[in-house]
């Protein structure tokens, strides 16, 4: 039985008539509403601190279940979307979320909430990458950039005000109305993809899915995530040392997988560009540094600077508003002059922001505090983000630039992943009593290793700048110059500051 309910127009949807309004509307809501989420989690973590009496371990679990699923799956789920449908496993992603946010709802522990949470990375990993297929497979040729470009400029509408409604809710309300949102959002883009979105799939879509990849990309996440926070939480207990062992293992097992793989989620070929390889690292530096940030200040500016929720939130506003705004310029810059310069520069503008943070002191004003770093950070990716994800493109056959994109957006929220679960170590910021309950976990632990997490992500980001050096000057890597260029496709736009524009290709499956 299709998913949807309304034939495929012949040629494609047509832009301004009622199917793709229609179709951009469930695309926007069910993208928009991770997006959202993704923010307004962040902004509840004092108040959810506080109301099940966890450290900062328990907050790190809050933030990475959710990641440990969308980071190791989003790759897949291009590949089922393809052969399912697209619409169809859109749907099932924006149910899968909708349950798990009622789980987060009404969770009675720490344990429900990051269980919930985890599985709303599973709906995520399908939904997200899922509602740029349906514009890209849906539209025709000739309406396709301009259906992505609205689609990317409701999303990021979505990512600026998500602090506001996070830091509304949890102020006014409960930090489960965070959650308990999604609910009727989720009912209506259900309700719009059945009965108004047309279903498409590919039908040559063929070979065995890369189920085990898959689930070793899970437990090398999950390991290795579990060892780094508990590491923080308890010290070096043989529990911590089982699951280190147990997730490089899971890793090592991955990537030989993948090796012999005839169909592979993440096929290891594409590193064979000199050009892919190094912007690849750049962005596990870069989104390595950016997750952490997200993750301490918003928390910094409530426990230690005494920050309402909603004033806590829209700190980072900044950097939302400035990569909407000089992102599309950046990337048009990049392609007149190379990308060499701006991912250079970008990541030394983040690193000088991160310095300035660093200096942050307890209750500072924003104006004058917390600002001028911030602001810094937002430039240097509105700089570094755009010619990051063209080069991506750029450095393997157009064919691959799906499955580039994809690998370079899993890469980033990985990098995040174990950016918030190992930056907090390193600083000494850990602990597993409740809000304040001494200097392992509380306000005082956070104020005084605040700082050198900050000079430590500025460290990543000035490490980020040398992997420029290895790109040769000029306009585009080598390959570039033999791909043709998509006929109606916009320069990368921003979907938001957890991670890099996703572009989805329909015919760019994983095992391609």
């Amino acid at each position: 039985m299709e998913s949807a309910s309304v034939p495929a127009p012949a040629g494609g949807v047509v832009w301004g008539t009622a199917t793709a309004r229609w179709t951009l509307t469930a695309t926007v809501l069910g993208s928009g509403m991770a997006f959202l989420d993704s923010t307004v989690v962040t902004v509840a973590l004092p108040a959810v601190q506080d109301d099940l009496d966890t450290g900062l371990s328990g907050l790190q679990w809050i933030v990475n279940g959710y990641m440990v699923t969308l980071s190791a799956l989003i790759l897949l789920s291009g590949s089922l979307s393809d052969r399912f449908g697209r619409v169809r496993l859109f749907m099932v992603g924006v149910a899968v979320f909708a349950l798990a946010s009622a789980l987060c709802t009404f969770a009675p522990t720490l344990g429900w909430l990051v269980a919930g949470r985890v599985a709303q990375g599973v709906g995520g990993a399908l939904l997200t990458p899922g509602s740029l297929a349906i514009l890209q497979a849906g539209f025709r040729e000739q309406d396709r950039a301009r259906a992505i470009g609205a689609w990317s400029g409701l999303t990021g509408v979505a990512a600026a005000v998500g602090p506001f409604v996070g830091g509304w809710l949890v102020q006014v309300g409960d930090w489960r109305l965070i959650f308990l949102i999604n609910l009727p959002v989720a009912a209506a883009v259900l309700a719009i993809a059945w009965f108004r979105v047309p279903e498409s799939r590919d039908a040559d879509a063929s070979g065995r899915l890369d189920y085990p990849g898959a689930l070793l990309g899970v437990a090398a996440l999950g390991g290795i995530t579990y060892a780094l926070i508990q590491w923080g939480a308890v010290g070096a207990a043989p529990g911590v040392w089982t699951a280190a062992a147990l997730g490089v293992l899971a890793l090592a097992g991955f990537l030989l997988v993948e090796a012999r793989s005839r169909n592979p989620m993440l096929p290891l070929g594409v590193f064979s560009s000199t050009a892919f390889s190094t912007t690849n690292a750049a962005t596990v530096l870069i989104y390595g540094s950016l997750g952490p940030l997200l993750f301490l200040l918003v928390i910094h500016l409530q426990e230690v600077g005494g920050y309402s929720p909603v004033a806590a939130g829209a700190a980072s506003l900044p950097i939302t508003l400035m990569m909407l705004a000089l992102s599309a310029g950046s990337g048009r810059l990049a392609a007149r002059i190379g990308p060499r310069p701006q991912l250079f520069a970008g990541p030394l503008l983040l690193a000088a922001g991160f310095v300035l943070l660093s200096r942050l002191e307890p209750e500072a004003p924003y104006l004058t505090g917390v600002l001028p770093g911030v602001l810094l950070v937002a430039l240097g990716l509105s700089t570094t983000v755009a010619p990051l994800t063209a080069t991506v493109l750029a450095s393997v056959s157009e064919r691959h630039a799906g499955l580039a994109s994809g690998v370079n957006n899993t890469l980033a929220r990985g990098a995040q992943l174990i950016g918030v679960a190992a930056v907090p170590v390193l600083a000494g910021i850990g602990g597993t009593g409740g809000g304040s309950a001494g200097a392992n976990g509380g306000p005082e632990a956070l104020a005084q290793g605040f700082g050198p997490a900050m000079l430590i992500l500025a460290g990543l980001c000035a490490s980020a700048s040398l992997c420029a050096l290895a790109l040769p000057c000029g306009r585009m890597p080598e390959a570039a110059e033999k791909a043709e260029p998509p006929a109606a496709e916009p320069p990368p736009r921003f979907c938001g500051a957890s991670g890099p524009p996703l572009r989805s290709c329909p015919g760019s499956r994983a095992g391609e």
